[in-house]
């Protein structure tokens, strides 16, 4: 269901309490700490997808100023303050050049599709199932605006990613190629 939470800003409602909607310049700081919480699990975990170099404080201002950074907040946000920001992504509706170049496989479909990068939850928030509901409510977005097809990837050791997108019901599709290194492609149809 979309909500509307300012003049032609529109929310994707996810049906269990949770918000997804467009980020804002003032919440790039906080979106910043969870990006950094994640950066730190990865060093933890022995994981290279993240670095100092990426993702950084401009990549995701520019996220917010190109309309593709949202974030997931709980529903009853507007009677908060200042409301918690549970994850945040970049929701992009513009497709992704790397992904012209599929190694080793075959996209499902060579229809128009949604993308989602820099996908990150805040560490107070994590194991709660939250980066499902996040790719959930992108799905319910797609499909309110017509798209039928979600694309992701994700580094090789990033296995938590690897189940929540099997968990969801994408296909492994093959390998694409960044400046920084092969990912793993996935795809769903909506």
């Amino acid at each position: 269901m979309n909500k509307k939470i300012a003049a032609d800003v529109y929310t994707q409602t996810a049906s269990d309490g949770y918000i997804l909607r467009p980020a804002t310049m003032e919440e790039v700081p906080a979106i910043w700490e969870i990006i950094l919480q994640a950066k730190a699990q990865m060093y933890r975990e022995g994981k290279h997808q993240w670095d100092e170099n990426y993702p950084t404080v401009p990549i995701l201002e520019n996220d917010v100023r190109r309309g593709w950074g949202y974030v997931l907040v709980p529903d009853n946000c507007s009677t908060q303050p200042e409301p918690d920001i549970i994850a945040y992504g970049a929701v992009v509706f513009d497709g992704e050049p790397a992904y012209d170049g599929l190694r080793d496989g075959k996209w499902l479909s060579g229809q128009p599709y949604v993308v989602l990068h820099r996908l990150a939850v805040a560490d107070s928030w994590k194991r709660q199932g939250m980066a499902v509901r996040y790719m959930q409510a992108v799905c319910d977005l797609a499909i309110s605006r017509g798209i039928r097809n979600f694309k992701v990837d994700t580094n090789y050791d990033n296995f938590y990613m690897q189940r929540v997108f099997s968990r969801l019901g994408f296909t492994y599709c093959g390998r694409i190629r960044y400046e920084a290194g092969e990912r793993m492609a996935y795809e769903k149809m909506l």
